[in-house]
Parts: C-alpha cells; structure tokens; sequence
C-alpha cells in the first residue's frame, strides 16, 4: 500500500530509533503525507513495515490529536477560540465560516477546499483572534481579512 519511496524513507527512520515502536511518530507523519489520514489500512501499513502490532500502532497514533483520523480538506484552518480570541470576536468569526464556506467545526467544505479546527490556544493573545492555515499563522482577524486570506488556498 506504500509507495517504494515511503517504505524505504520508513526503513531509514526506523533505523534511527533503539526499537520500532520508537519510530512510530515519524512513521506517521509518513503515513498521513502518503494516504492523506491515517486509516486503518495506513495503521496496517506501518504496522507491516516497522513489524509491530496493529494494536500498538493504533492505540499510539490515536492517542495524538496532531494525526488526522478522517479525510480533511486540502488545506487546514486552525482557529483559536480561547479567551482573548473569544473576547475578540472569534465566535462571530466561526459564525461566518459556517455561512460563507458552509464550514462547521471539525467538518469539510462541500468541495474538499478545507477543513475547520478548532483551537483551544494558538498563543497569539496579544494579536487576537488568530488562526493557522496549514502552517501560515494569521492575526488580527476580520471576516473581511478572513476571506481575503482563504482566496490565496485553492
């Protein structure tokens, strides 16, 4: 189910690591990169490469909430709705993600264009209300801004 590429890039990280079980994190990250998420069958992958149990691998990957579990958008919007981003207006933001894009939380856009994640604390207090896509951080959010931002993501 692997590619060539991600067995051997898997093989070399194991190689890394004092026990199998050790590589499981990077492993993956591989896994997520190559199916997208990691399904059962991508736990089975790296199951099989790295030769541990299926339920080792599962119960390490579940247990982490920076793997995804389902099929996500092409691209990840993480919006902050802590204190300061609540305060500053991140509910009326999460509003407007739900009616512009159709976008609720922890759900996909129709298209596949993005996924919403809500999060508990990006550490931009100062500069509230904050949110990632994928890995481009953005303050100082508006809806206005907001929209100007998600035209650059196709």
């Amino acid at each position: 189910m692997f590619s060539e590429a991600a067995i051997k890039e898997i093989e070399d990280v194991r190689a890394k690591y004092p026990t199998a079980r050790a590589a499981l994190l990077p492993a993956f990250h591989i896994a997520q990169r190559e199916f997208g998420y990691l399904s059962t069958d991508a736990y089975e992958a790296v199951s099989d490469v790295l030769i541990i149990p299926n339920a080792i691998a599962r119960g390490v990957g579940r247990f982490y909430a920076m793997y995804k579990h389902k099929p996500a958008g092409r691209n990840i919007v993480q919006l902050c709705t802590n204190v300061s981003c609540m305060i500053l207006g991140a509910e009326r933001l999460v509003d407007f993600l739900k009616n512009k894009y159709g976008l609720e939380p922890a759900g996909t856009t129709a298209d596949g264009r993005f996924s919403l994640a809500i999060m508990e604390c990006i550490g931009a207090c100062g500069t509230a209300p904050a949110m990632l896509v994928n890995d481009d951080f953005y303050e100082n959010l508006t809806e206005k801004y907001i929209e100007e931002i998600l035209e650059g993501y196709k």
